[in-house]
């Protein structure tokens, strides 16, 4: 029966439960951005403009790279799930992120303050880390996630399969 689904489009691809594998490649390629956002000293000046402790500036960062990598990986799809280019287009998406969150949101959550000099080049650094982190990451997260339909005895407790199985309710 896998085969006939395979052969209709039915067989879980590269963008099957992209939300979950961006969110954990997401969430995976975050530390190294923090250690960097640290050595750099850019994390005590978001926490700063915040208004939070680096503690809890850490753990919402933790959140937002957690939801900006399933966003990563169900906006690019398949070309997120590149071994060879994925972490290219993690730098990419990484650098759009930069633009849009550092540049632009922090500012008005942080009462029109934004990172300069060295905190500035860290949070942009740290954001195409994270970026290029999560592209490699995303193809290897995503194939231990993936849903093969053609393993021995799955096929049967899915679709059809199991449609033709079950009483029918009337």
């Amino acid at each position: 029966m896998s085969g006939f689904l395979a052969a209709h489009g039915y067989d879980p691809g590269p963008t099957q439960r992209p939300f979950t594998s961006g969110a954990i490649a997401g969430l995976l390629a975050t530390p190294p951005a923090i250690f960097l956002l640290h050595l750099l000293g850019s994390l005590a000046v978001e926490a700063r403009i915040l208004g939070l402790s680096v503690i809890v500036t850490i753990v919402a960062g933790c959140l937002v790279m957690g939801v900006a990598g399933a966003l990563y990986a169900r906006l690019l799809g398949r070309a997120a799930n590149d071994v060879r280019g994925g972490w290219l287009f993690g730098m990419a998406f990484a650098f759009a992120l930069w633009a849009a969150g550092a540049v632009f949101v922090l500012p008005l959550v942080g009462n029109g303050e934004l990172p300069a000099g060295r905190g500035a080049t860290g949070v942009f650094l740290s954001l195409v880390l994270w970026g290029g982190c999560l592209g490699a990451l995303l193809p290897f997260v995503h194939r231990r996630i993936h849903l093969n339909l053609d393993q021995p005895g799955l096929a049967e407790n899915l679709g059809p399969s199991l449609a033709a199985r079950s009483p029918s309710k009337q």
